[in-house]
């Protein structure tokens, strides 16, 4: 039988690259996935958030807008998470007083950067920040985050379908699992964006120059 990669080759695959004016997405890096015996724990989180400092310096560096996402549940048992809290209700842990539900220590918002408030997986469902990627201009979304499978994938082929181009930096995201996360990073690298390492991210952020607006 073919190898994945020969059976998608000249099919799948095109490379889209980086635009003129990039936003840095870090999705839903919270406790959940980097407590340790937490249900969400996930080593592959552990690694990205580690890795994920350097990628948002340097975008904070460019002076390239970086947004930052959480799930947050506001209504009584959590109905506003609709179906997916039903599918997947260790998601009910998403509530405000939940130390699972706050930013990982070594990541979080500064002061003045836009924090996107979900009740899904993907960053755009039901939020406004397509909206606000267009009013500032930008046309490119590079996303780190959490997890691979889930948000990050569900984000990626929301921003490819509202026109942005989309890059997943392999390095700053993780899941749970070795298997979902790296049959998500080659579904994603085929058909929605380009998969990248963070060096490549950075180099790339690294030649932005002007201010968004």
């Amino acid at each position: 039988m073919q190898s994945a990669k020969a059976n998608y080759q000249g099919v799948w695959g095109n490379r889209i690259g980086f635009g003129q004016r990039p936003a840095l997405l870090v999705i839903d890096f919270l406790k959940a996935y980097t407590i340790e015996g937490a249900p969400l724990y996930a080593p592959g989180v552990v690694e990205a958030v580690a890795r994920t400092p350097e990628l948002i310096d340097a975008a904070r560096a460019a002076k390239v807008p970086v947004i930052h996402t959480r799930i947050l549940y506001l209504a009584e048992n959590c109905a506003d998470g609709g179906m997916w809290v039903k599918k997947s209700p260790v998601m009910k842990a998403m509530v405000e007083g939940n130390v699972l539900a706050e930013f990982c220590d070594e990541v979080p918002p500064a002061a003045g950067e836009l924090v996107i408030v979900k009740q899904y997986a993907s960053a755009f469902f039901g939020t406004s920040l397509a909206s606000h990627l267009h009013a500032q201009g930008i046309d490119t979304v590079v996303l780190a985050g959490c997890s691979t499978s889930g948000c990050i994938r569900a984000s990626a082929v929301d921003a490819v379908q509202h026109g942005f181009r989309t890059i997943v930096v392999r390095d700053c995201v993780g899941d749970r699992h070795p298997d979902p996360h790296n049959a998500n990073l080659f579904d994603i690298d085929s058909k929605y964006g380009d998969v990248v390492s963070r060096e490549e991210a950075i180099a790339e952020i690294a030649k932005v120059t002007s201010e968004c607006p």
